[in-house]
């Protein structure tokens, strides 16, 4: 998710950046996006570290206290490793396969059904108690 960049790309101050991308998921609005940023670590001048995020050449807040959905403002928002946005993507552009289609099943009756089914009266409907009736204990 995230690799260092050489020292080519050093801002004034910074002792190193890091290249990481998030994928993003606003739970609200459903929208999904992906951003790449440029992680500059600096020392201030008492000697405390700091880092800047910066996307796009701009420094923006962490997308990881507060992220804010870019499409409904919301800040609901699911962070993901990067590339799930863009494999969703994919998939709902996938042709679909169509299952077949649905139809009666018909099951073969095993032996001891059918005599049991023979001894049955004709119209004969189960009941919930029909059913749970090998599981009842007879009272001692």
């Amino acid at each position: 998710m995230s690799e260092i960049a050489g020292q080519t790309g050093l801002r004034a101050g910074a002792s190193a950046v890091v290249n990481e991308s998030y994928s993003f998921a606003c739970m609200r609005c459903g929208y999904g996006w992906e951003q790449s940023y440029e992680i500059e670590h600096h020392t201030d001048a008492a000697g405390h570290e700091f880092v800047l995020y910066v996307a796009d050449g701009q420094v923006v807040p962490s997308p990881l206290s507060k992220p804010t959905c870019q499409n409904c403002d919301g800040h609901v928002v699911r962070i993901m490793r990067p590339g799930r946005v863009a494999s969703a993507r994919n998939a709902a552009h996938r042709p679909h396969r169509v299952p077949p289609p649905a139809g009666p099943v018909e099951a073969p009756a095993a032996a001891a059904e059918s005599e049991s089914e023979q001894d049955r009266p004709e119209g004969h409907h189960w009941h919930l108690s029909d059913l749970l009736h090998p599981f009842q204990r007879k009272a001692s």
